[in-house]
């Protein structure tokens, strides 16, 4: 029985309104980090393998399709974010009732995201490759992958959003579970299918994965008996729950969109100085994935937290947290930036053999390894506020970093560096424009973060809702 009662309390459901913050946080981040390290891990195993086994212009090709899939990709991350911050702050408040229909309310946003993305994803796959006019050669695979992975939008909708919930309930532990077994059935798919199917056979091996992992994700929550209650009732939507949902979610899907969709236009700029700077640019933000991996960790983990206590009025508890985060997170973004600049090449290297791209790829590492360090504070710094129903302030700076900084920089850079070897301008000019957005996010969040109207609000309204 005493063993039972250990695995639940380090492998379930965590309150995060009870114990030191420090040790509760820990508990709830490494779970989620070593998940979002098995997430890039695949990720980077399926650049690795094409790069190696197709070539870089199957490489430029998977990383051409790359942002297009994640814009559309971006409803389902702010349904995923609305379901966490409500389910944190319900999970927190002790409101079983209203935490089931929350549960129920993604059960329908999952399956009506999940098909509507799939059709519009598949059949304007050509159109969007197009639009950003990569070189005849890359955008044939990049269709051909997009399409198949447009395929499995429902599996990763259903992975996205439960898990969300999930960790709004404070349960990391098994979301970490049910990626690892998807990343090791990629990895094994991968391998089998790229020699028979080139581009096809890796993008079939992803969608394989994401069914397993989110059919996973809805048996975990079918089972939660203990926490929620499932039944016709609780299933069939609530209006006011998924409006409320949706409302808390779409900034910071806008917000990812807003990425994205300067990550395309960049993209363009970078189609346009050639294959081996796209092939270059896909490994770096490989490797760039996982610098980022404290950032996104200890971010969910500050929505997470901040949502728990805030649903269970514990107002005191907010700074110590916040504060004890933003040390672990600094210490994490430390040692994987000393790493980058130690290993450059070597991580380079795994993707390619080619000197150019080498060559570009390592350098593009140098710039942004000091925008790591600060991404990490504006991470959360943004997670804080979202768990308290604040999402329209992170979204106003992503858009001011992002649209009014960033892209502009990049084209400005590429217009200054133009010369006969580079007539449409240098790879700098994309390595530079990003760190100074990260610079000024970081200055912004923190300046958000310190007014404390965010927390103000929330504290006079009594939750999240506004």
């Amino acid at each position: 029985m005493k063993s039972g009662t250990a695995i639940h309390r380090f492998f379930g459901t965590q309150d995060m309104t009870v114990g030191k913050p420090m040790s509760v946080l820990l508990r709830f981040s490494i779970p989620l980090l070593v998940g979002n390290l098995a997430q890039q891990f695949y990720n980077t195993v399926d650049s690795i393998i094409v790069g190696k086994y197709i070539g870089d212009t199957a490489l430029a090709a998977v990383g051409t399709a790359g942002p297009i899939f994640t814009l559309l990709l971006t409803l389902l991350m702010g349904i995923a974010t609305g379901a966490g911050i409500l389910s944190a702050q319900f999970f927190g408040a002790k409101d079983r009732q209203t935490l089931s229909r929350v549960v129920g309310s993604s059960f329908f946003l999952i399956l009506s995201s999940g098909i509507i993305m799939t059709l519009v994803g598949y059949f304007c796959s050509g159109w969007m490759i197009r639009l950003i006019n990569p070189p005849e050669a890359v955008a044939e695979g990049a269709i051909i992958y997009l399409q198949i992975i447009f395929l499995g939008y429902l599996g990763n909708s259903a992975y996205n959003i439960l898990a969300g919930v999930l960790r709004g309930m404070g349960d990391s532990f098994y979301p970490l579970v049910y990626l690892i077994l998807a990343c090791l059935l990629n990895i094994v798919l991968d391998l089998v299918l790229v020699r028979s199917m080139g581009i096809a056979g890796v993008a079939l091996a992803t969608i394989l994965a994401q069914a397993l992992s989110g059919t996973l994700c809805v048996i975990r929550i079918l089972r939660m008996k203990e926490t929620i209650d499932l039944d016709r009732k609780t299933l069939r939507p609530d209006r006011n729950l998924t409006l409320r949902l949706c409302r808390l979610g779409m900034p910071a899907g806008l917000t990812q969109a807003i990425f994205s969709l300067s990550a395309i236009i960049v993209q363009s700029l970078t189609n346009s100085m050639g294959e081996a700077v796209i092939a270059a640019n896909v490994a770096i933000m490989r490797v760039d994935g996982f610098c980022m991996l404290p950032n996104f960790t200890f971010g969910t983990a500050a929505t997470t937290y901040i949502g728990q206590n805030i649903g269970a009025g514990k107002k005191d508890r907010i700074s110590r947290g916040i504060s004890d985060l933003l040390k672990i997170a600094l210490i994490c973004s430390g040692v994987l930036v000393a790493a980058v600049l130690l290993f450059g090449r070597t991580l380079i290297g795994l993707f390619t053999e080619t000197e150019a791209v080498l060559e570009i790829g390592v350098s593009g590492l140098r710039w942004l390894a000091l925008g790591y360090l600060a991404f990490s504070v504006s991470q959360v710094l943004q997670g804080a506020m979202r768990g308290a129903g604040e999402t329209m302030l992170p979204m106003w700076i992503s858009v001011i970093a992002t649209v009014i900084i960033r892209m502009p920089l990049a084209y400005l850079f590429a217009a200054l560096t133009k010369t006969p070897e580079w007539p449409n301008g240098q790879p700098v000019a994309l390595f530079a424009s990003l760190l100074i957005s990260w610079l000024i996010a970081t200055g912004l969040s923190v300046i958000a973060y310190r007014s404390g109207k965010w927390r103000r609000r929330v504290f006079q309204t009594g939750d999240g809702s506004r």
